[in-house]
């Protein structure tokens, strides 16, 4: 019996320190779009961001939440990894910089040996 079909929809929700510059790196490094936007009247009382494409089956939320960003800062397992299919085209991880990312080591050597890991505004590590 499949319980998780493969067009599962997968939502990542973490709160954010800096929704405005993370919603920047999203948007105009990594090629998001906003899908969907909450103010402080949404229900959960935050003001709130979601990210993707409208073909996917996964987005991000960012969440604007200092206070919950700060009691749970994201640590160096805190991947978001994104499978490509071929190696990154130098461009793009240009514009990736250029919205706010840096490029950092992985934790783990493996993933620097197929990809490329970057520091979020948040500090979450997209690779």
């Amino acid at each position: 019996m499949d319980h998780l079909p493969a067009t599962t929809i997968v939502r990542v929700a973490r709160p954010s320190l800096d929704p405005v510059g993370a919603e920047r790196f999203w948007m105009d490094g990594i090629g998001l779009e906003v899908l969907w936007r909450g103010d402080a009247t949404s229900e959960g009382g935050h003001r709130l961001t979601m990210l993707g494409r409208s073909t996917s089956c996964w987005h991000l939320e960012l969440v604007d939440d200092p206070e919950a960003a700060r009691a749970h800062p994201p640590g160096p397992e805190d991947l978001l990894v994104l499978y490509l299919g071929k190696p990154p085209a130098t461009a793009w991880l240009t514009q990736i910089e250029a919205a706010g990312g840096r490029r950092v080591p992985s934790r783990n050597p493996y993933w620097d040996r197929g990809g490329v890991t970057f520091q979020d505004p948040d500090g979450y590590l997209p690779v």
